[in-house]
């Protein structure tokens, strides 16, 4: 039975559709007879404990500059529909988890994938340090002394920004470098947020995996790799995508990981594994769908609505 889907994203019309994971779960929704709707989080409304939001029907075409076909903007009632994707771009900010309490008013009666309280519980760089047998060293902290003591028995060292996402504000500092200050500093001026710091793990040269599970079964994964010079091989940051393998680890780190990811609700995933270690459990809006599928290792599209058609039918 044909459903009713909500989109929660940045605006349609900027994305790249032989790129975008988005639209490739679109497409495939649409091919399958589901009514597309989308809406932009900031047009979210809650009113006299009602979901609202602002937005258009969507028609999408596989055609490049010419491919969402909107209707005219309408409020709706968000319990009206089948399905919420929750599938803008990240910071984890305090506006994404606004809309997470808002999505939470009609989910489960409406399905919301991935489940708004599990990802307001679960950021990508916190969830994984569930599972300290599979990520490397890590410290999570605003305190600048542990910060310093990190980087001296670990040597280089990865810091990131706690919540920033697609490899922004990621930087590297060797054995003794002496500007683990001023990014402190920098991180400061931003926000009180703490960061996080990671033992460097020289086997990202040869690339970060991304691998995507649906329901916590992987469907495939990319190798990213990054530039030549660079640390970050995030796509958006300029790495390069390659076909790659499953190894018998990978499949470790999956089966470790898929009862928590059932349990918490959190149907499409993509998680991060640079040589034997799980770095991230990316749950917010998890990219690489696109180049998986042109690998031939799998159409994440596929496994995805095959599972929500599943939910639901037994809704």
């Amino acid at each position: 039975m044909p459903l009713t889907v909500a989109v929660q994203m940045n605006p349609v019309e900027g994305i790249n559709i032989e790129t975008d994971t988005t639209f490739l779960l679109m497409l495939e929704a649409q091919t399958r007879g589901h009514g597309l709707w989308v809406y932009q989080p900031e047009r979210l409304q809650l009113a006299e404990g009602r979901v609202l939001a602002r937005g258009n029907a969507l028609n999408l075409r596989a055609v490049k500059g010419d491919h969402a076909g909107l209707g005219a903007a309408e409020v709706r009632d968000l319990s009206e529909f089948d399905v919420v994707l929750m599938r803008q771009d990240p910071p984890f900010d305090m506006a994404y988890i606004t809309a997470t309490y808002f999505l939470e008013r009609i989910h489960p009666a409406t399905l919301v994938v991935n489940d708004p309280a599990e990802v307001r519980n679960a950021p990508e760089k916190l969830l994984v340090t569930e599972f300290p047998t599979f990520h490397p060293p890590t410290l999570i902290t605003s305190d600048p002394e542990a910060l310093h003591d990190f980087h001296v028995r670990h040597g280089d060292i990865v810091l990131k920004p706690l919540y920033g996402g697609a490899g922004s504000g990621v930087v590297k500092l060797k054995a003794g470098d002496p500007n683990l200050d001023a990014l402190l500093e920098l991180h400061a001026m931003i926000g009180p947020e703490a960061v996080i710091a990671q033992k460097f793990l020289p086997a990202v040269s040869a690339g970060d995996k991304r691998i995507l599970l649906v329901d916590g079964e992987p469907v495939g994964a990319i190798n990213r790799v990054p530039g030549a010079g660079q640390v970050r091989s995030n796509l958006a940051r300029g790495g390069r995508a390659e076909a790659v393998e499953l190894t018998a680890r990978d499949l470790e780190i999956c089966a470790a990981i898929r009862p928590v990811l059932k349990a918490r609700g959190l149907i499409f995933v993509g998680i991060d594994v640079i040589g034997e270690h799980l770095t991230e459990i990316n749950v917010t809006s998890p990219t690489g769908a696109q180049q998986l599928k042109r690998f031939g290792g799998g159409d994440a599209a596929v496994a995805l609505w095959d599972c929500i058609e599943a939910k639901r039918a037994t809704a």
